[in-house]
């Protein structure tokens, strides 16, 4: 590399520094931090009366001043993450269905900081990309934003992986629930003891969420419409059948624990033929080297001394 390369990419550092700095500087002008009409309008809209700060919780600051400072501006990502992948309503879908609380906000500043992660890689990359072989920079730039896409997207696709593996726990759990819910039942128990005794005795994700039921049924709400919030949360096809033989079993008076039992055997069954499936899918994978690797692999073996023999007779 000659000087004069290396003083050109000391010269863009330099650069590209001082551009952010001036970024950040116009950024926080009092001009451009001016309240919008819902913050002018809500001191005066609310129906009661603040808090006292005296009673509020102190929560810890995260970051220190340097959060403080850069709060602002990831919030401001923020929301141009959400206007740019929209689909808010199916990420608070599968905020719900992992188990997590569906604030949106706090997810967006999460894809933000993957994001981030993926910049900072993508430009130690280009960085180290140009001083080695010289890389020009616009590829290096593309490569940068493709990376920091890459780490938002992956942060989508990390929660719905999140969704899938405690769905898989919960179908895992289903069938030992709903043993134990109709052998206290048949002991005599009502559906909301059977409830407490079962999430007394079962740690799990859906011994949570029945918990999460029976405390949404003792705030008021009756048995049914609480079950029936375990449906909407869950994406489970088996899960929403449960719920809906509990509550006409509850409403209805049907023997409660012939309707367990069923539900039960219907998911092992399921979850049988689910294993079937995924048997012979992975029977097929197998096929895959033994075709293109071990088959070639034995016919060269076989064949190659044929082809030597013949080439020492001519």
């Amino acid at each position: 590399m000659t000087p004069f390369t290396s003083l050109s990419i000391t010269g863009a550092a330099c650069g590209l520094l001082l551009g952010v700095g001036l970024l950040l500087i116009y950024l926080g002008l009092p001009a451009r931090r001016q309240p919008g009409l819902i913050e002018r309008l809500a001191p005066y809209v609310r129906d009661a009366a603040p808090m006292s700060r005296l009673l509020a919780r102190s929560q810890p600051r995260r970051g220190g001043a340097a959060g403080a400072m850069l709060q602002p501006l990831v919030r401001d990502l923020a929301a141009r993450v959400d206007r740019m992948m929209g689909g808010s309503a199916s990420v608070r879908r599968r905020l719900q269905r992992a188990g997590l609380p569906p604030d949106l906000e706090g997810f967006r500043t999460e894809q933000v900081f993957w994001g981030a992660v993926g910049g900072l890689a993508g430009t130690g990359l280009g960085l180290a990309a140009i001083i080695s072989r010289g890389a020009a920079i616009l590829p290096v730039i593309a490569m940068v934003v493709c990376s920091a896409l890459a780490g938002i997207v992956g942060r989508d696709q990390w929660l719905s992986r999140q969704a899938r593996l405690r769905e898989q726990r919960m179908l895992t759990e289903f069938p030992t629930v709903a043993e134990l819910l109709a052998l206290a039942v048949s002991a005599g128990e009502g559906a909301t003891g059977a409830l407490d005794r079962v999430c007394r005795l079962s740690r799990g994700e859906l011994s949570g969420e029945l918990a999460r039921c029976l405390a949404d049924a003792r705030a008021g709400a009756n048995l049914p419409t609480a079950l029936q919030g375990l449906a909407d949360r869950t994406g489970l096809v088996s899960l929403a059948r449960f719920v809906d033989g509990m509550v006409i079993a509850v409403e209805r008076g049907t023997p409660l624990a012939d309707v367990l039992r069923a539900q039960a055997q219907d998911v092992r069954e399921s979850s049988r033929r689910a294993i079937m499936e995924a048997g012979g899918r992975k029977e097929i994978g197998m096929m895959v080297p033994v075709v293109f690797l071990i088959l070639p692999i034995t016919v060269l073996f076989a064949v190659y001394p044929g082809f030597a023999l013949l080439r020492l007779v001519t």
